[in-house]
């Protein structure tokens, strides 16, 4: 994660956390996780983000529009 003080509470600063995250999380293939649990994982492990503090519905949005923009599905 970066630094704490590099992060705002918008959605542009946690797409760029979740990215950075999602690329760098190894999902074991015999865990069988949902989209919707590998979101969750992510999501867990930045807690602390502001904007995932303050709109945790909404950072669940951004994160399924990220996947869906990069193709990272």
């Amino acid at each position: 994660m970066q630094e704490p003080n590099s992060h705002f509470n918008n959605a542009d600063s946690f797409a760029m956390i979740f990215d950075e995250a999602w690329k760098k999380t190894k999902f074991e293939a015999n865990e069988n996780l949902t989209l919707e649990e590998k979101i969750k994982k992510i999501i867990e492990k930045n807690k602390d983000h502001p904007f995932i503090k303050n709109s945790p519905s909404e950072a669940i949005n951004v994160a399924k529009f990220r996947l869906r923009l990069l193709q990272l599905e």
